[in-house]
């Protein structure tokens, strides 16, 4: 069984060089993950932040409601906490002192053991004109893949 997809933030790949990823478990109540599962998800404004007590937090993820539930909904936006090692942690809060770096969560997706978990991007925000470069280098290819295909027949 391979990984489920639930989301994923196109936007963060227009908007950032991703330098490098992670895999981070998320603190979620029930109700949240029958969500997930359904796919009810927006990763678009969301980021990660390490909180005052050295704990990895993910913000301003919506995990919408689940209309089944019968106690406890559910804050679509609330702070969730990121499992991650302490050394991972102590690793990332170098990084982050680096100016223009965020953390930005990339996909959430359930792995082969039905647990759910989020991709987290260490990412540097793109200028203007990089996403201006990035999409004619995207246009280009892609006019070059049809150039091939259409050859092939």
């Amino acid at each position: 069984m391979a990984e489920k997809i639930v989301c994923r933030n196109k936007k963060a790949f227009h908007d950032y060089f991703i330098e490098s990823s992670m895999e981070a478990g998320m603190v979620l109540s029930g109700p949240e993950v029958k969500s997930l599962r359904a796919g009810k998800a927006n990763l678009r404004d969301g980021y990660a932040q390490i909180d005052d007590r050295g704990e990895l937090m993910l913000l301003n993820v919506h995990i919408s409601f689940y209309t089944f539930a019968t106690h406890n909904p559910n804050e679509p936006l609330r702070s969730r906490k990121l499992l991650l090692h302490k050394t991972e942690i102590r690793k990332l809060i170098g990084k982050l002192k680096e100016k223009g770096l965020a953390l930005i969560p990339l996909k959430i997706y359930f792995n082969e053991k039905g647990k759910a978990k989020v991709e987290l991007g260490l990412a540097r925000g793109k200028k203007l004109y990089d996403k201006r470069e990035t999409l004619k280098k995207q246009q280009s290819d892609r006019e070059l893949e049809r150039v091939v295909r259409s050859n092939q027949r």
